[in-house]
């Protein structure tokens, strides 16, 4: 009895410490628990709500900031190249000339021995090689090490080279092969393995922390990169038939190596960032490791930072290594591996050192909170079997379908009925041309006969050709072509060549003609891509924060105007990176901010449909429509017309194409065609919101998240070691929260 008086005495009596200020707030004196339930739970909503629009400000805002400041304006800087030759004062010249012809554009090695300069470009120490012979120079370039590096080093060069009066030979010393010739199966590797790295340790994070514990993390990730490397070398290999037979075993090793690096480094985020290790990571492994990987596009084209980046970032590092083995035989493969192979030991060992340090604090190193209770978007499964195999499906379907979906379109570019007007001075000349020509390109080109020049161009505007030859006549003996770069950058570039080609066979001057040209702010013609790209991924991503961290936002009547507010937002963000803060779009406010509006819009009902029936698992098919076959059919990256002929079809119906098409209708074409696009956009958002509707008269929506076991909760909550307890007089007990970092009274 005197025990329990003297534990219930007042302040005054047991004299413990003093309260802290912090304390003092959360008691006020006569507060009723009732209403400070009711104010904290308005707080907390009104900090989901938030959420709602920070979360994929963050992402969205990061991702299309990064890669537009990155690669909207692309040119040559300080590229190494190297001039060879056994007279040392013509070389000297040479070097002079190039270096003069564009100040800061290449740097410059002199050599006297043309082996060296050689195996210079084959290790990749160079981005090209010239090698004086007399008044021929050969032009030494790896298609290997990068299609875009070989074009912007001979663009830099070939021009010199022909001012000099000297006899041009081009030498690739190491072709792409024909089952890879546009290069890119080694980036779609890279990519999809940096992204099986990174993203299961995020929803483990936030669906099932037990399983982050080190002991349990790292063979989980072992098994993980295992399996994952053998889906890629599957999908590339004998699917695809992009990895040769050969080369199937090293490049599932380096996958494997690649998937393990980057998922101890990303546990290692988990640990200092918790819920938010997703945008560190984004921000390391994706936004800054693309553009710096040199897999797209040539570092030495790119801003300064991304060279120094290139020398230690994981994606650049894979990348690379996949390139070696895959197109050199695996010259250079081990400096890439050993940089994946340290960034996998200092992930893991940092994470030790940190768990080691919470241990001896008598503190949990993992969450001791569960955010999402399922994947799926029902009760928490009761058996973990069913909670692990959603965890494995949900990455391992989604690089799958990137591998296959984007990869399966655009490894092997080439030319298939793309539509170009053959223009004569009587329909019977240009008939006759055509015929002649079909017989030559067999199935290349759609080839349409006119005999006008001005409807050629006219229907060109419209986008209907990609180009136009205009036979001469007698007013004109040269033949013309018309081509609209703004209209895609690869489909100008193939018709240039192939009707330069045709001209010189048949002994016609050939002049080129450019209808639509692209600005310098976007010379590589990508950015209405990645506007659109950041469009799509704010309206998906808005349901899906939405459902997992404000439920209370779903039923359509508050849904709609959060969306109209959202939307307007993310569109006026987004218009603000493309044009003051990158420079890469020039007015056209309203235009673009209403299309984008629209997008964002049409795509958050769309993802609504699958969020309502299978949670999280709407990522899922939103990302395979919206993203994996919206990109390679967004006419963007590459022409719809050297694809499969799916992605033609795919164009005129998917909402990125229609996104795309209609930015660049906006900015390039006086807005050509622009009610087309709208109407698929619109259309995608009328029949999506009416989908809703019928699933919401069918099924309620839940307001409010599945419930998760409190057993569960309190086995994260246990200490992994056993403090001691506190001595009579201190009869309090604090338990640390990894999540919030608060710490709760228990009473003794």
């Amino acid at each position: 009895m005197q025990e329990s008086a003297r534990l219930s005495n007042p302040p005054e009596v047991t004299d413990p410490p003093a309260e802290s200020r912090k304390s003092k707030r959360k008691q006020k004196p006569g507060l009723d628990p009732v209403a400070a339930a009711a104010k904290r739970s308005r707080i907390e909503k009104i900090a989901r709500t938030v959420m709602v629009f920070l979360m994929p400000l963050m992402i969205v805002g990061m991702m299309i900031l990064g890669y537009l400041g990155a690669m909207h304006h692309q040119s040559a800087k300080d590229m190494p190249v190297v001039v060879a030759g056994s007279n040392l004062t013509k070389v000297a010249d040479l070097a002079q000339e190039l270096s003069d012809a564009d100040p800061g554009a290449l740097e410059i090695t002199r050599l006297g021995s043309a082996l060296e300069a050689r195996e210079m470009v084959y290790d990749r120490q160079a981005s090209a090689a010239v090698v004086l012979d007399g008044k021929t120079a050969t032009l030494y370039t790896a298609s290997g090490a990068g299609a875009s590096a070989a074009s912007t080093a001979s663009a830099a060069i070939t021009p010199v080279l022909l001012g000099a009066d000297l006899k041009v030979v081009s030498e690739d010393l190491a072709p792409l092969p024909e089952n890879d010739m546009s290069g890119l199966g080694a980036m779609f590797l890279a990519t999809a393995m940096i992204t099986a790295g990174y993203m299961p340790w995020s929803m483990v994070l936030s669906n099932s922390p037990e399983l982050l514990h080190f002991r349990r993390s790292v063979p989980l990730l072992a098994g993980w990169s295992i399996i994952i490397s053998a889906l890629g070398a599957l999908i590339t290999g004998p699917i695809l038939g992009v990895l040769q037979g050969s080369d199937v075993v090293p490049v599932m090793g380096t996958l494997a190596l690649g998937v393990f690096a980057v998922g101890s480094i990303h546990l290692l985020f988990t640990r200092l960032f918790g819920a938010m290790a997703v945008i560190p990571g984004m921000l390391v492994l994706m936004v800054l490791g693309q553009p710096a990987s040199n897999m797209g596009m040539s570092v030495y084209s790119l801003p300064s930072i991304f060279p120094f980046l290139h020398s230690f970032l994981p994606m650049p590092a894979l990348g690379e290594a996949l390139r070696s083995i895959m197109y050199f035989e695996g010259n250079g493969a081990t400096k890439h591996l050993l940089m994946l192979a340290l960034g996998a030991v200092a992930g893991l060992v940092l994470t030790v050192l940190w768990d080691t340090r919470k241990h001896a604090r008598g503190k949990s190193a993992i969450p001791t909170s569960i955010n999402i209770a399922s994947l799926h978007g029902g009760p928490r499964p009761k058996k973990k079997f069913w909670r692990y195999v959603s965890l494995v499906a949900f990455p391992l379907g989604m690089i799958a379908m990137m591998l296959t979906f984007m990869l399966g379109a655009m490894h092997e570019p080439t030319p298939r009925d793309m539509p170009v007007a053959v223009v004569g001075s009587t329909m019977k000349q240009a008939q006759h041309s055509v015929d002649g020509l079909n017989e030559d390109l067999s199935g290349m080109f759609e080839l349409t006969a006119l005999d006008s020049a001005e409807d050629a161009v006219t229907l060109m505007g419209k986008q209907d050709f990609v180009a136009a030859f205009v036979l001469p006549d007698a007013a004109h003996a040269e033949a013309t072509l018309y081509t609209a770069q703004a209209a895609g950058n690869a489909a100008k570039q193939v018709v240039s060549q192939v009707f330069a080609q045709i001209a010189g066979a048949q002994g016609m001057e050939l002049t080129q003609a450019e209808l639509a040209p692209l600005p310098e702010s976007d010379n590589s013609g990508t950015v209405v891509m990645y506007l659109a790209m950041g469009w799509i991924m704010a309206g998906f991503m808005v349901i899906i924060v939405a459902g997992t961290a404000a439920p209370h936002l779903l039923p359509l009547k508050k849904l709609l105007p959060v969306l109209a507010g959202y939307a307007a937002f993310m569109s006026l963000v987004l218009w603000l990176i493309a044009g003051p803060i990158t420079g890469a779009v020039d007015g056209h406010f309203w235009q673009l901010f209403g299309l984008g509006v629209l997008t964002i819009f049409a795509l958050s009902m769309f993802t609504a449909i699958f969020n309502r029936l299978i949670g999280m698992f709407a990522i899922l098919p939103t990302l395979a429509v919206a993203m994996f076959l919206g990109v390679p059919a967004s006419n963007a990256a590459l022409s719809i017309y050297m694809e499969p002929h799916i992605f033609t079809v795919l164009h005129q119906v998917l909402p990125m194409p229609a996104a795309v098409e209609a930015a660049r209708s906006i900015l390039y074409f006086d807005g050509a065609n622009l009610g087309s696009h709208l109407m698929v956009l619109g259309l995608w958002a009328l029949v999506s919101f009416a989908v809703v509707v019928i699933i919401d008269c069918l099924k309620p929506v839940k307001t409010t998240a599945h419930p998760i076991p409190e057993a569960e909760i309190a086995a994260l909550q246990v200490a992994p070691t056993q403090p001691s307890l506190p001595p009579v007089g201190h009869e309090e007990l604090f338990i640390e929260s990894d999540e919030d970092r608060k710490k709760e009274l228990v009473s003794v």
